[in-house]
Formats: C-alpha cells, structure tokens, sequence
C-alpha cells in the first residue's frame, strides 16, 4: 500500500510539472500580447462600452422617474393648467444645481468634448459629471424641450476620461478613449453602434486611425450589446416600409433637401441668438431656465408634442397618423424656437433630438403639400418625415454620414435609400453655406477656437475681420479730383481708400499708384477718381476669419481690402489693411495663451483632484514684483502656470510676477481666502 501511495505521488508531481510546465509556455506566449497596447486599449475600449450602457442605462430611468413624478403624479393632483409650471419648476432645480456646482466658464455637452479632444488631451471635469446627469433628467423629465443624446455622449465621454486619468494614457491615447466613449453614448442613448462609431469620426475627432478606430468600434459594439441585452434590440421607431417608388419623386425630395437646409441654418442662428441673449437679461443666472420653462411650458398646453424629445409625436408621423398641415407647421415652428430658448437658459440636454422632432415635422409638411399638389405621385408623407429627419440633422451637425446611418439604424429600414442620400446632401450642402458653424462649433467658434478635423486650425483661423477691421473708414468720391485725392491720402497718412459713388454705395479702390500711373499719361490730366480706380476690388467680410482674407489680400497682391455686408457686396462697413494684420496677430497670440493657460489648468484639476482657480495680481498687492520663493503661499498652494498677455509662463521659484499676471494655483478650498488676500491689493487704512 505504501508503495502504491509513493507512485500515486509521484505520477501527480510529474502531473503537476507537465501542467506548470504548459502554463508557464502558455504565459510567455500570452504575456506580450496582452501588453501590447493595441489589446490593452482595446480592452478599455469594451470596459467603457459597459460602463457607458449601465449609466445611460441609470440615466433613462431617471428620466424615467422625473416624469412619472411631474405628468403622473403631480399631474394627478393638481388641474390641468398647472402642467405649465412643470417645465418651470424643473427649470428651477436645474438652475440652482448649475449656479452651485457647475463651472459657468466652460464649454458644456459635445462642444466641450470637442474642445478637450483637440486642446487638452481629452480630459474633461469628470467630478461635475453626477450633477450634469442629474441637471439633464431633471430638464427632459420636467418637458424643456432638448434631448437625451448630448447628456449620454457626456456620460460615456466623461467615464472615458476618467478611466483613462486614473491609467495615466497618454494624449493621444486618451483622446482615442474620449471618442470611444462618445460613440458607446450614442449606440446607448439610440441603439445604433454604427452611427456611433461615424459620431465619433466625423464630430470628435474629424479623422481617425486604425488603432483608435478599433477602440471607438470595441467600445460602440459592447455599448450596444449590453443595451440590447437589457431593453431589447427593437430599433428606436417601429415604422411601416416605405420605398422609393419612382425618379418622378426625386425632385419632391431635392425641394425637401432644401427646405432642410434652411430650417437648419435657422436652428443654427437661433441657437447663436439665444446664447448671447440670456446673459444680457436683468435676471440672477440661476433663475434663467425658470423663465424659459413657463415659456416652455405655456406653449405645452396648446402642443402637448413639443415639450421633452417628442419621440411620441416622431413615432405618430412615421406611422403615418394625420397631422393637419396646421398642427405640422405649429410643432415646427414651435419646436424651432423653444430649443434655443432651452439650451440658451441653461436646461442641460442636447439638440441632436430636436432636430429630429424639426426633420420629421419639415418632411410631413413638404410630403403632404407634395401629396395634394400632385396626387398623381402617390408621395407617403410618412416616407418624408424619415428621410426629413436626416437631412436636418446633417444641416444642424454637419456630419451627413451620422445622419444617414443613424436613421437607418433608428428604424430599420433601407428601402428609400436613394433620395435620403439625395436629400442629406442637399441639405448639408445648404447649411454649409449658409451658417458659420454647426450646433455643436458655435460654442468654440465665440470663444475663437476653430477646429479643423479635430485639431486647431492656424492662428489667425480664432480672430474675424470684424474684430480688427477699421470700423469708420474715410473715404474717397468717385467724381472727387485727383489733387483732391492725393491730398486727402497725404494727410491720413494712407497709400489707398475706399471709393464711393453718389449713392453711398461702394464703387472702387483707390491707391496712391492709381494717381501716379494716371499723372504720367498726359490724356488723364482732366481725370477723376472713378475713372481711374479699381472698379472690381477684391473684397472682405466681416464675419469671415481673417486667415481667408489675408490669403486674398496675398494673392491679389493689395494692402488693403473693403469690408462689405454679406448679400449687400455694394455697403462698405469697414476696411481691413496690413496693418490691422499684424494688430490682429497679437489678439491671437493673445487668446492661445489663455487657451493653454485654461488647458493646462483643466489637465491639473483631472490628474490631482484638487481645485485649480485663477487669480489676477493686482498692483500693490502681497505678490507684486516679488519672486514665488518669497512668496509664503498655503502648504496646500502651488503656483502651476502663469500667463502674462500673450506669453504663457512655465513658473520656477525665480519668476517675478507682475500685475496683471494671471495664475492658475492648484489648492485644497480652505486655502482660496489666503491666496485671494496675496493676489490683492492692500485695504486702504480707515
């Protein structure tokens, strides 16, 4: 027996060495696969898939519960007519919660992330994050009228960031995980993985790698898996097939296109308006979204369909439910105006819905109009309203290929696939024209950072003609001498002028070589200066960015340009000249500083935790012309940046501040006061 014991053990050491012997091999073989940082990317890119799904997962139910609590509960309770105080009340909360916790000065929702992506290494204030998610159920629960796509891309964007700063990836890595998780938001928040991962290229980044594409689609796929798994994989809109049935109704659809295109420029602009609107209003900043919630909810008492997303009145129009042309025309224009009142008053949501809700209303009305003027087409209504929904959200985001694989992703159905590309690209060419920016570039684009592709255009891309142009320029008649011109440049001092007819009205350039050309040819001894100027000059415009006009002023060879009115080329505003140039150039330089000075700042508050705040020195205050080893901050102070007009200082112990520096401190709350008193002057003796 003991002999057979003594085998037994020693067949399970040899057992047990074969089996080591095989794992340890296995490991050796496995171990720099999974150190590759490919596979450990793409390992985080599914872990910010899941995590983006459980918390938009978390997110609608919340919604959930904010409206049960307004339009079941309370609505219950209370007469109808209360309903309008609902938005309002939700307005309320939402205003407090953004006065108390959420910073005022940044860039929220895409716009934000579009900002980190492409200035700070992708790394966004995940702390806010509760609050915003809490401020955004509480505006759609309550019925502003904005959408739940901007707050999931927040979610799954900040989860992303966070993940990402605890690892320590770098740049370029965590900006690849920040539009992974952009893309989960939107395969969460829609159930559409494909259009997912195109939000993510085309909006986030604006062009894409392998690597980093295999992350956002890891990332995208699991997001969508894990929603499906738990809500089901039925598409967002149950609709009836519709199909394209003749190239007779291709022009019905280019007419929509059109249509499109213009309600997206005006969404585009009333967005910009609402934005500079509210600040200006005689009212505390919490109390904003209040007053735009009874706007909201007043409207919501006679069009019950626009107040929240509207996804209820969307489904009703796919499936072909009658919408009097009246009603149609009602929800557009109410859902039109309601949506920049929202997001300018400060709900928190997106516009990624709303122009939906636009799209649908817009194609139903042109489908119906279409039908009774033309019955021998047989046009669907319904089949507009899908194809309209596209086409408004490429001119409102200006990402045409998001658009198109959203909307079949959202109903499953491919059937009218020629004229909604027809129809997309209409549309976003229109918008192209006719706006500026997107709804998500005309946050950076007031703020002066221009994105190409993801990343910072040149310098002179952030300043407009507008802003260093020569506002009230002198100028010349066109029946005016040429002594008299002559004169007039000598005396300010200018080598050309503006010249204009009797009208007022822009008529040519004049320079200084007009009128020598002109003196050394005997036959224009009697000449003018409108028979001698440059009839045609090339021109400039207010709104553009300088870069363009000085590449114009470049190629044609000139020193200066006329500033005219865009559609009005014949209304001289301003004149921009080489000089203005070169001022301008200083504003830039200007404005990059505080942009690293705020990035740099926003990079310290994710890696430490701790607050990061600005401070000015004032003259004569405790830091005045003494160098940071002499200054005793708190033990919990650290000076971490400096910016000194357009100079962006690294600090050491040596540096001087003078006043009028701008310092970005890392510090623990109590010590605010102690640096405060540092950066201030000295309280005048009483």
């Amino acid at each position: 027996m003991l002999q057979i014991k003594e085998e037994c053990k020693g067949l399970r050491g040899r057992g047990y060495n074969r089996a080591m012997k095989f794992f340890n091999a296995f490991k050796q073989r496995l171990e720099p696969l999974l150190l590759s940082p490919v596979a450990y990317d793409s390992l985080l890119g599914i872990l910010t898939g899941i995590f983006t799904a459980a918390g938009i997962w978390l997110f609608k139910r919340l919604i959930d519960a904010v409206q049960v609590f307004f339009y079941t509960w309370a609505g219950f309770h209370l007469p109808e007519f209360a309903r309008l105080l609902f938005p309002a009340l939700g307005g309320l909360a939402v205003g407090w919660l953004a006065w108390r916790f959420i910073d005022p000065r940044g860039l929220h929702g895409v716009a934000g992330i579009m900002e980190s992506t492409a200035l700070a290494g992708g790394r966004l204030p995940v702390r806010a994050l509760p609050i915003k998610t809490l401020a955004a159920a509480l505006s759609i629960g309550s019925g502003a009228s904005v959408g739940p796509e901007d707050p999931s891309v927040q979610i799954g964007a900040n989860l992303a960031s966070g993940l990402g700063g605890r690892l320590r990836l770098t740049d370029a890595r965590m900006r690849s995980l920040v539009a992974a998780g952009a893309a989960a938001g939107i395969a969460a928040a829609f159930n559409a993985p494909i259009a997912g991962v195109f939000f993510a290229v085309e909006i986030i980044l604006g062009e894409i790698g392998g690597s980093a594409l295999a992350v956002v689609v890891l990332a995208s796929v699991s997001s969508a898996v894990l929603t499906q798994a738990v809500s089901g994989s039925q598409p967002a809109f149950a609709v009836p097939g519709y199909s394209f049935n003749s190239a007779v109704e291709m022009p019905a659809y280019l007419v929509l296109g059109l249509a499109a295109g213009a309600v997206s420029i005006a969404y585009i602009r009333l967005l910009d308006l609402a934005h500079g609107w509210f600040p200006r209003l005689r009212l505390p900043r919490w109390l904003h979204p209040a007053a735009a919630g009874l706007a909201v909810g007043a409207v919501g008492l006679a069009l019950p369909g626009v107040l929240g997303v509207g996804y209820g009145s969307i489904e009703a129009i796919l499936n072909g439910e009658q919408f009097g042309l009246g009603l149609l025309l009602a929800l557009l224009l109410a859902k039109l105006v309601l949506t920049p009142l929202s997001i300018g008053a400060g709900f928190q949501g997106g516009v990624f819905a709303p122009a939906l809700f636009l799209g649908a209303c817009l194609g139903a009305l042109v489908g119906t109009l279409g039908d009774t003027l033309l019955p021998g087409l047989n046009l669907h209504p319904a089949a507009f309203a899908m194809v309209g929904m596209a086409a408004v959200l490429a001119g409102a985001t200006h990402a045409p290929l998001t658009a198109v694989l959203l909307l079949f992703e959202m109903t499953n159905d491919y059937r009218i696939i020629l004229p909604l590309m027809g129809t997309v690209a209409v549309s976003f060419l229109i918008a192209r024209l006719g706006a500026i920016g997107s709804v998500y570039t005309l946050g950076l684009l007031r703020k002066g950072v221009r994105l190409d592709r993801g990343r910072e255009v040149e310098i002179l891309e952030g300043v407009t003609v507008g802003e260093v142009m020569e506002n009230a320029p002198q100028t010349l008649r066109a029946g005016m001498s040429l002594q008299q011109a002559f004169a007039q440049l000598q005396a300010a001092r200018q080598h050309g002028q503006a010249v204009l007819n009797a009208d007022g009205e822009l008529f040519g350039v004049l320079a200084l070589e007009d009128i020598e050309r002109a003196n050394a040819q005997p036959e224009n001894e009697r000449a003018n200066v409108g028979s001698i100027c440059t009839r045609r000059p090339v021109l400039a415009f207010a709104d553009e960015p300088l870069s363009r006009a000085v590449r114009r002023m470049s190629n044609a060879d000139v020193g200066r340009l006329p500033v005219v009115e865009r559609g009005q080329p014949s209304r001289l505003v301003g004149m921009l000249r080489r000089m203005d140039v070169v001022r301008a150039y200083n504003l830039a330089l200007t404005r990059r500083a505080a942009d690293r000075h705020a990035v740099g700042a926003r990079r310290l508050d994710a890696f430490t935790g701790l607050t990061v705040s600005n401070f000015m020195v004032q003259p004569g205050s405790p830091c005045d012309g003494r160098s940071l080893a002499e200054i005793v901050w708190p033990n919990s102070g650290l000076v971490a940046s400096i910016r000194r007009g357009a100079e962006h200082i690294v600090p050491h112990g040596d540096t001087l501040l003078q006043p009028g520096d701008e310092i970005a401190v890392v510090h623990e709350e109590p010590a605010r006061a102690e640096i405060e008193r540092l950066c201030a002057p000295p309280k005048p003796e009483s």
